[in-house]
């Protein structure tokens, strides 16, 4: 006889993998942990685990990445759910995969992880699981959204230079901008504000100092705008 919460199907495992990048000033990177168990022990992986009945999928990745990492971050977004059969060697698992942007911060490995660390998305080693396809998926979806969303200043610090921030953008989309032409881009759109106002005028090499103008770009995207280069 079937009571509550018995049910005569099989049920798939749960579990989740963040996909955490980040940005030095040059490189884009994403963090990845050292697996210190099997399957897949001594192998580099997304922060992620499995899920906990009493928790939601965003609580979940939240928790083993500080777990994993020691970082925490307030937003993460969700990416995907990821089914493949035979992705996981141990027995039926699905992962719900998120993606976040942080500004680089020290990690550490903890619980099952034997190492955390920042690797460049130009130099990644072989991932364990699916996480090469996640990885993909994770790109494609950040290049899609920085066209509609501010996502790239949240790689940046509070006050960042134009270098800096074509650098970023090129890392995300994977392309070289002419220098002169970015730069009256976004200055011509409003988007940033410099953080001196009189530093131009000092007459000094130092480079000049942007802030983000948050209010602006809602403004903007109200209107429909989509950030093209």
């Amino acid at each position: 006889m079937e009571g509550n919460f018995v049910y005569k199907y099989p049920h798939p495992a749960v579990t989740t993998d963040c996909v955490i990048f980040g940005f030095d000033g040059q490189q884009l990177k994403v963090l990845l942990v050292e697996r210190g168990i099997e399957p897949y022990k001594g192998h580099w992986a997304f922060p992620g685990g499995f899920l906990k009945m009493d928790e939601t999928a965003d609580e979940g990745a939240l928790r083993e990445l500080k777990e994993e990492t020691g970082l925490e971050t307030a937003y993460i977004e969700q990416l995907g759910a990821f089914s493949d059969v035979k992705r996981d060697p141990r027995e039926r698992v699905i992962t719900i995969a998120f993606y976040a942007l942080v500004n680089i911060t020290e990690v550490k490995g903890g619980d099952d992880a034997a190492d955390a660390r920042w690797f460049r998305i130009d130099d990644m080693p072989l991932l364990a699981f699916d996480h090469d396809h996640i990885l993909r998926v994770a790109q494609k979806r950040l290049k899609e959204q920085i066209h509609f969303n501010p996502i790239g200043f949240e790689l940046l610090p509070e006050v960042f230079t134009m270098p800096q921030l074509q650098a970023l953008y090129e890392a995300i989309l994977e392309v070289k901008f002419d220098r002169r032409n970015f730069s009256r881009k976004l200055l011509t759109l409003g988007l940033l504000d410099m953080a001196d106002p009189d530093q131009e005028r000092n007459g000094t090499r130092t480079p000049v100092l942007y802030r983000f103008n948050a209010d602006k770009y809602q403004e903007m995207k109200q209107r429909g705008f989509r950030l093209e280069f």
